[in-house]
């Protein structure tokens, strides 16, 4: 995520492109908080690599299980401007991102039972010592949602969902600066967990509900779950096949 104000759309999803052209096969939803945006540049594509141009998925019918109707639309509004559509392809929102985050949600990930969540707490700890707060992922979400449409509601009337894009940037962007603080939850907490998923969801494997038609492989270039691809990957050339799901879907 970056600054919304300075830097355009397709600038936002090139570094997102450049930055995983290795990525595993299959990503579940991590147990860091601390994403950045040095932690998602890396290095550039082989020479002469123009990725294809992914077409959108089909719209889907999906209806969340545990997000409600105003956080479901929350999470929507959210994932379409930190990989928004462009150029490139489509955004996280047309790949299935927010399905990927609701389906993480009725997970033992999301409920923080595979973590140590004893205390002692520390709320603004080094993002290297790793998780550092009581709140599982189930709560954060709902926690942070409910702060930051009540914060939009005082401030326009309007919840975080119905902002035109360039507000919703700017409340994202302010959220990332920390310039928000709430209550209930700690704001920057709650952004790099939204970010962090977001991208896991557009770069998954397409079982676990993100990364629809593989829009997100094939606009790296990634081959997904090939049995065997290590040939190809000391040639610094772009791989000439198209990616496979884990379950065998290609396109």
């Amino acid at each position: 995520m970056v600054d919304k104000t300075s830097i355009p759309d397709g600038a936002r999803r090139d570094f997102l492109r450049k930055g995983l052209t290795l990525i595993p096969v299959v990503t579940l939803a991590s147990t860091g908080l601390g994403v950045t945006t040095q932690q998602l540049m890396a290095a550039p594509q082989a020479p002469g690599h123009t990725p294809e141009v992914p077409s959108a998925p089909a719209p889907g019918n999906y209806h969340p299980t545990f997000f409600t109707a105003e956080e479901w639309a929350f999470v929507q509004a959210a994932v379409s401007r930190i990989i928004p559509s462009d150029e490139h392809g489509p955004g996280a929102l047309e790949a299935g991102a927010a399905e990927y985050i609701d389906r993480q949600m009725n997970t033992p990930y999301a409920t923080g039972a595979q973590w140590y969540m004893q205390g002692p707490f520390v709320t603004d700890a080094p993002a290297e010592m790793g998780y550092q707060l009581q709140l599982a992922p189930q709560q954060l979400y709902r926690l942070g949602i409910a702060a930051i449409d009540s914060w939009c509601l005082a401030q326009t009337k309007k919840n975080f969902a119905s902002q035109d894009s360039a507000t919703r940037d700017q409340i994202l962007g302010k959220i990332e600066a920390g310039e928000l603080h709430f209550d209930d939850v700690p704001a920057k907490a709650f952004f790099s967990l939204l970010v962090q998923n977001t991208r896991e969801g557009f770069f998954c494997d397409p079982i676990h509900g993100g990364n629809k038609e593989l829009v997100g492989w094939r606009q790296i270039g990634f081959p997904g779950a090939r049995a065997d691809f290590m040939d190809w990957v000391e040639r610094n050339e772009p791989y000439p096949f198209p990616p496979v799901s884990i379950a065998g879907k290609r396109v």
